[in-house]
């Protein structure tokens, strides 16, 4: 016999999930749930009337998504390069800039993933960061648990990531998205709409850290990077050419510092 649950009509509706009803089994026990999933949406990116990107994303702050990219992507610098920026209901996202633009020949369909890179494709790309800021790892664990207190979809429906930017002291600001690089793309969006200075700040993610989202994260002039999960191989040697300190599994009481460790201050620093 099932039972039902009805705790969806207790729960305020929010942007970014969905309701959803599905079979819990506890027990060998049936139950039919009606609860929140996170929402999974196709967005899209045109240029001076050229669509050039298909996103699979969270449709929310798609503003900040479609800045970020077009920042970490080399195509503008500034706000300043943004002429207009209008959101269709079809989850489009239409920008004018105000410099040259040369569309690719192809679109660019993504959903966070890699195309491909190697160490010799970005290593050239920048010098290595210069920046005095130090921490302490007791202070990266409380912001840590900021950031994960602060990501509200993910407190409603799980199944989403979260990035967010401080100065070392406190949050600046908290992006969510179901993909790991958007969430980078928003936080870039966001900096760029408040003409945020980077260069001595951290960066926090939940998610696996990639090389295309080391290379975001360098992009955007950023020293220190920190995820509660890992980073791949590609990431760590890049950080290492870069000179960002790169900090993962990251939790209360213990973190692996994979690049530039001199920028965390340790009481104690064992390296044998």
């Amino acid at each position: 016999m099932k039972s039902k649950n009805t705790r969806a009509s207790q729960i305020d509706p929010m942007p970014g999930v969905r309701f959803t009803e599905y079979l819990s089994i506890r027990n060998g026990v049936p139950t039919t749930i009606e609860h929140e999933i996170v929402e999974e949406a196709l967005a899209c990116i045109s240029i001076n009337g050229n669509e050039i990107a298909n996103f699979m994303c969270s449709p929310l702050d798609l503003d900040k998504l479609a800045l970020g990219f077009l920042y970490n992507e080399g195509i503008v610098d500034t706000i300043e390069d943004i002429e207009t920026l209008h959101i269709s209901r079809g989850h489009c996202v239409d920008i004018w800039i105000n410099k040259e633009f040369d569309p690719p020949e192809r679109l660019i369909v993504t959903a966070g993933c890699g195309g491909g890179v190697t160490f010799d494709d970005l290593s050239t790309r920048h010098d290595p960061i210069q920046s005095e800021i130090t921490t302490t790892p007791e202070k990266l664990s409380q912001l840590m648990k900021q950031v994960h207190l602060g990501s509200q979809l993910y407190q409603r429906s799980g199944g989403i990531h979260t990035a967010a930017l401080s100065d070392g002291h406190q949050l600046l600001m908290q992006v969510e998205d179901m993909g790991r690089h958007n969430c980078i793309d928003k936080l870039a969006g966001a900096v760029l709409q408040n003409k945020l200075d980077t260069t001595d700040n951290i960066m926090f993610c939940s998610g696996r850290i990639s090389s295309e989202m080391i290379n975001k994260v360098r992009r955007m002039e950023i020293p220190i990077v920190c995820s509660r999960t890992s980073p791949t191989s590609l990431s760590v040697d890049l950080a290492k050419e870069w000179n960002i300190t790169l900090v993962g599994y990251l939790h209360q009481n213990r973190m692996r510092i994979y690049s530039a460790p001199d920028r965390i201050q340790l009481e104690n620093r064992n390296t044998n």
